[in-house]
């Protein structure tokens, strides 16, 4: 087995670079792809693919099962451990595969889309693929190598999606494209994390050390099963009471302002998560890495979403299209929840790594029976009400589960108002003035139509419309723009609204960043003092 360093903090530092790179790659792969896709395949193929992969998600908890989360958690890794792990792990995602290939004109009969039939079929392969990998990815995990954890998943999703999924699209192939293309990621991705990690695939299915690996498998088991359902319900319902049209443009919403959230998340949540399995036992220094990072996301994240949200009709406008003009709101709502949702996912490794696992699920039981009253009664009002739903549940959950964190981090309502008031303070700037910058945009955009619209003009063959192009392009360069741009002013000219918790978790990853705050935060006091004398 490979050792571990004992510098924890450099470890994690290192961790967290890669898989933000990582992170900021997959951002810019799959929302290229998704936009091509999108536009290519339409809402009705993207509506029905939706509906496959909610079941095949699901089945993915009972193929995985939890078993190779122990890999992270326990403390003394032998090889029996893995092997017992990578045995259940194949036994269960063969029989769910196979369970799930029976059962699939049930699902299609649910959704009432007998479509969903083979395509369902053919996904309970990426069962079988889903299984088999977890138990060298969590070793890569438990070694803090999420160099190669990012860079296995951007090879396997450009082969998947680029390589695979969008030529077949190009070629008519409709909802088959992203079954080949998901398929082919998953095994891709099996192939290489297996090369670099290979481990033992003797079978083992008992051993002196299965009864704390079978309880951590269950654990996280029942977690998964009530997150998955908190995060699924809305789409399970829109395709029974909807149609795969009306699914389609709620997920192509719910995943555009889900990728930026995947991004902080993936950053963030697996490196913070590991290394704190290895402070169980320090709570102290458990709080002192969870503030800044709380810090963090409230200050300096959470207005980046208020930008997105702003900006959402212009950007789904240009980017994918008029048939998709309804997604505009869902994107722009469920927005406005992501950083709720960021808080949550970064608040559940603390319950983990200080004996409290089973709270997460415990927890979410009753948001889980209000989830499913209020998505079964009001699923029909159209997709719109989902999102506000779905972002409400968001807020409850975080709330809920940020509470129990900071109980057992003994970590006051005080401790976190500062936060909380300067994340408003950078939050209603950022909103300001992307809408000013969306003004202007629609200005210039006036401008261009009244002056340039007789104009078109020819570039390598290609006829350029001026006023054709400029109604969703101008106002979202506006408000991207003008937004980001008094965002960073306001870092860079008032550091001291940042808060000594952000500026700390700046110097981790970037100590030239920090200095320039740094300097800054004593030239305003230096200036303060002036004033004052």
């Amino acid at each position: 087995m490979k050792t571990i360093s004992p510098d924890i903090n450099k470890q994690s530092v290192s961790a967290v670079k890669w898989s933000a790179l990582g992170s900021i790659a997959q951002y810019g792969l799959s929302l290229g792809a998704q936009i091509v896709l999108a536009r290519i395949l339409g809402p009705e193929n993207y509506g029905l693919f939706a509906m496959g992969t909610i079941v095949l998600t699901f089945s993915n908890f009972f193929s995985n099962f939890g078993f190779a989360w122990g890999l992270i958690q326990i403390q003394d890794l032998v090889e029996e451990d893995i092997r017992f792990v990578f045995t259940w792990q194949l036994i269960t995602g063969i029989m769910i595969a196979i369970g799930l290939y029976l059962l699939s004109p049930f699902v299609a009969n649910y959704f009432n889309e007998p479509r969903v039939d083979p395509i369902v079929r053919w996904l309970s392969l990426a069962c079988v693929f889903s299984a088999i990998t977890a138990p060298a990815s969590n070793l890569l995990r438990r070694n803090l190598d999420f160099r190669w954890i990012n860079i296995i998943q951007i090879i396997s999703y450009s082969i998947g999606y680029l390589g695979i999924g969008i030529p077949l699209a190009y070629q008519g192939a409709g909802v088959w494209s992203l079954v080949a293309a998901w398929l082919t990621q998953s095994f891709i991705m099996l192939v290489i994390t297996f090369i670099r990690h290979p481990h033992s695939i003797k079978p083992l299915l008992w051993y002196s050390g299965a009864k704390f690996m079978s309880g951590v498998g269950i654990t996280v088991f029942l977690t998964n099963l009530c997150n998955w359902l908190l995060n699924n319900m809305d789409r399970i319902f829109l395709g029974r009471f909807l149609d795969s049209h009306a699914v389609g443009l709620y997920t192509v919403g719910y995943n555009l302002s889900n990728t930026p959230n995947n991004l902080f998340i993936g950053a963030f949540q697996p490196a913070f998560f590991t290394a704190g399995a290895r402070l169980q036992s320090e709570p102290d220094r458990l709080r002192r890495a969870y503030l800044p990072v709380i810090a963090t996301v409230w200050i300096l994240i959470a207005p980046l979403f208020i930008l997105f949200a702003i900006i959402a009709p212009d950007l789904i406008g240009f980017l994918y299209g008029r048939a998709w003009t309804s997604s505009a709101m869902v994107l722009a709502i469920l927005a406005l929840s992501m950083p709720a949702y960021i808080t949550w996912s970064m608040s559940t490794p603390i319950l983990w790594n200080t004996g409290r696992k089973h709270f997460e699920s415990l927890l979410q039981l009753p948001i889980l029976a209000i989830a499913g009253y209020a998505f079964y009664s009001f699923a029909n009002q159209g997709i719109m009400m989902v999102a506000l739903i779905t972002a409400g549940l968001i807020v409850i959950r975080a709330t809920v589960i940020t509470t129990a964190a900071c109980r057992r981090l003994n970590i006051s309502f005080l401790d976190l108002f500062s936060f909380a008031v300067r994340g408003i303070v950078m939050m209603s700037l950022t909103a300001v003035s992307t809408f000013s910058g969306i003004k202007l945009g629609v200005l210039g955009n006036i401008y261009i139509t009244t002056k340039l619209s007789p104009l078109a003009y020819t570039f390598a063959g290609i006829n350029v419309n001026f006023a054709a192009v400029t109604p969703h392009l101008l106002p979202l360069l506006g408000g991207v723009f003008f937004g980001s741009l008094i965002l960073l002013a306001t870092v860079f000219v008032f550091p001291r609204l940042l808060g000594n918790e952000v500026i700390e978790m700046l110097s981790r990853f970037s100590p030239r960043l920090s200095r320039a705050l740094d300097d800054n935060t004593k030239s305003e006091s230096r200036k303060l003092m002036a004033v004052e004398k």
